[in-house]
């Protein structure tokens, strides 16, 4: 009885799970494909990375960055770079959602890091009131530092900046928090838990989707903006009027003495 059982189960799951490793090999062996005409250049031909004599690093080494890291930077359009610079910048997206997979899957094949979420880790339809209120706490303690405390970003020393998160999808916002892009620090789920990451999102719909009560929000960079505008507006208004009242009592003299 028990050779049968054993015999049985392993006819009716082997096949199977057969069929899942060699698809996951194919994916695997197609992202390679790709990765060595997009990215092995400055990653080098295993993920090991470039140096310079110099030591200019052209591309970081990927083994264990995990898929996330791939799916929000390539998804993004950050990679592949032209040129290596002090900051990746957000553009239009080179490759398909196929081949971003592909690509993810070959570099999780180099060692263990953070896989791509499912759609329940970052979909924060259905959040209360509450869960957007304890995300803003969150935002405002651990992000306005550099993303501004509307979400607009923000300068940072040595060129670099923090990038804007109006527009950003939900996806990505949670992948930048697991893996930790460039210069951001990495939010594991032990430091910043699922929920918390979710309602950190809902939050940051929340600001995107408000009415401007208070009018123009000038690009919400804070005093830099709004002085600027007071300077250029403001006091520009003011010595207009009164280069016109000036100029509009000479006339009014003029007119008494004749």
């Amino acid at each position: 009885m028990g050779l049968l059982i054993t015999g049985g189960l392993y006819a009716v799951l082997s096949p199977a799970s057969a069929q899942t490793s060699e698809a996951d090999q194919s994916t695997v062996s197609q992202g390679k494909a790709l990765f060595l005409v997009g990215c092995a250049s400055c990653h080098g031909k295993n993920g090991e990375g470039i140096v310079t004599k110099r030591g200019t690093q052209y591309g970081p080494p990927l083994a264990g960055v995990g898929a996330a890291a791939v799916d929000f930077q390539v998804g993004t359009g950050r990679m592949p770079m032209a040129r290596p610079g002090v900051q990746a910048q957000r553009k239009k997206v080179v490759y398909t959602p196929e081949e971003i997979t592909a690509l993810a899957a070959y570099v999780a094949s180099l060692g263990p890091g953070p896989a791509i979420p499912d759609k329940s880790a970052y979909d924060p339809t259905g959040a209360s009131n509450a869960d957007v209120v304890r995300g803003g706490q969150f935002f405002k303690t651990n992000c306005t530092a550099c993303h501004n405390f509307a979400a607009s970003g923000g300068a940072l020393p040595g060129g670099k900046f923090a990038p804007s998160l109006k527009g950003v999808s939900d996806k990505h916002i949670y992948e930048a928090m697991l893996t930790g892009p460039q210069q951001m620090p990495v939010f594991s789920n032990g430091v910043v838990t699922p929920d918390e990451k979710r309602q950190i999102i809902a939050y940051l719909n929340s600001i995107e989707n408000d009415p401007k009560y208070g009018g123009a929000s000038l690009g919400a960079l804070g005093p830099v903006s709004e002085g600027l505008t007071a300077w250029l507006v403001g006091i520009g208004a003011l010595v207009g009027f009164a280069v016109w009242i000036a100029s509009h009592s000479v006339r009014s003299k003029k007119g008494v003495k004749a």
